[in-house]
């Protein structure tokens, strides 16, 4: 199958890129958010950067987008061909909540896929087809090793996004350890006067940031409005102990004996300082992180899932065309 994305969340396309189809990614020379193509990632061959002029004479089965303004440049990159469309949803809605309206409700030319079930609970798709693919991530091994008395998060563009990240929450857990920042934004924290316990490590590549990450004795998920982080994901997977607010589809992810998870913050602020006294407790609650991590969030699984979706678009798809085609001939009779 030959599926035309673009690279809009690069966590995400990690793992979606790894599944057994050819993924047609629109690049420019600007590599600007229309046209960044694999932006440099170790991606497989089957991950082909093409030119968005050349879209409209290449083979696509499907197209999967992840920004409401792609559902219309898709159409004219396919020159008005009728190729089958799926719509990740990324995000928990923000405003009218427990009633937001999806933008793409009521429609019967795509399908909504949810990242989480939180999501797909949330989101008012009206009569729109839904669906829920939870994340999967590509396994960087059980290299938590702990040994530093500090504490790791990673959360992009910590002051733009505020209160939605948890960035306010950081120095509360400062007051156990040092709490190390990483991600997209993150050399602007001073701006927020949190001290030199809080500290901004930056926009590190994934190995290099994993390992460095995997020293900290345990990882923090702040996030207070957000779909499930892959970061969190991640760092389960690196069988690193968790401490993470209670918010949105994190229960459904994290268990309890695998570090932390409350709505009280100093719940979490007292588990860190049990972790950071107790190695050995931090590597047991670490071990409890990566077999709930693979039982739920494994790479096969992802692609499996997105597998069936994909194949029942398509097939769709062709039914819809056939009905459509049907209906233009007895037209024309």
């Amino acid at each position: 199958m030959r599926i035309l994305v673009w690279h809009v969340h690069g966590g995400w396309m990690d793992a979606f890129v790894r599944g057994p189809h050819e993924y047609l990614i629109p690049t420019t020379p600007a590599r600007d958010a229309w046209g960044l193509g694999r932006g440099g990632r170790a991606w497989p061959d089957s991950a082909i950067e093409i030119d968005p002029a050349d879209v409209v004479d290449a083979e696509v089965d499907v197209v999967v987008l992840q920004r409401t303004e792609e559902l219309e440049e898709a159409r004219r990159l396919l020159g008005g061909r009728d190729v089958p469309m799926v719509f990740v949803e990324h995000n928990a809605p923000r405003v009218d909540v427990p009633n937001s309206q999806h933008p793409l409700r009521d429609r019967d030319d795509l399908v909504i896929a949810h990242v989480t079930h939180w999501n797909a609970l949330m989101w008012d798709c009206g009569s729109t087809r839904t669906t829920v693919v939870e994340h999967g991530v590509v396994d960087p091994g059980p290299i938590w090793s702990g040994t530093l008395d500090r504490l790791g998060v990673v959360i992009n563009e910590p002051v733009r996004r505020g209160r939605v990240v948890g960035s306010d929450l950081l120095p509360r857990f400062a007051a156990a350890a040092p709490v190390d920042v990483w991600g997209i934004g993150t050399e602007r924290l001073p701006e927020l006067g949190f001290g030199d316990r809080v500290v901004a490590r930056g926009d590190v590549p994934a190995d290099p940031m994993h390992a460095a990450l995997a020293e900290r004795r345990a990882y923090v998920h702040p996030n207070r409005w957000t779909s499930l982080g892959l970061s969190l994901i991640e760092a389960m997977h690196m069988a690193m102990p968790v401490l993470v607010l209670a918010t949105t589809d994190a229960s459904r992810t994290v268990p309890a004996e695998a570090g932390a998870i409350s709505t009280d913050v100093e719940d979490l602020v007292r588990a860190a300082r049990v972790l950071l006294d107790d190695p050995d407790e931090a590597r047991r609650r670490g071990a409890v992180a990566r077999e709930a991590a693979l039982a739920r969030h494994a790479l096969g699984r992802f692609t499996a899932d997105w597998d069936d979706l994909l194949d029942d678009a398509v097939v769709r798809g062709t039914r819809r065309g056939r009905a459509t085609g049907a209906a233009l001939e007895g037209s024309l009779r």
